[in-house]
């Protein structure tokens, strides 16, 4: 967790994703390479973040017995 990050568990993952696109864009402005740095692991952070809501988020929905492979396979 960066120290820098606010809590994002009250941000959607769209705002996320937002907060990505930025980062991301503002990364390849700077020629400082300790700013550079920060923003990098300020990046991971939110990618874990949402690698892990994902990840729960497949999780619960194969629980439900939601998983998208049954419909595909059709065996005679």
């Amino acid at each position: 967790m960066h120290p820098m990050s606010e809590d994002l568990s009250k941000l959607t993952e769209s705002q996320i994703e937002q907060k990505l696109l930025r980062l991301n864009s503002i990364y390849f402005m700077t020629d400082n390479d300790a700013v550079r740095q920060q923003m990098i692991l300020l990046m991971d952070t939110y990618k874990l973040d949402l690698e892990e809501r994902r990840v729960a988020a497949k999780r619960k929905q194969q629980e439900q017995g939601k998983d998208d492979l049954d419909d595909l396979i059709k065996i005679n």
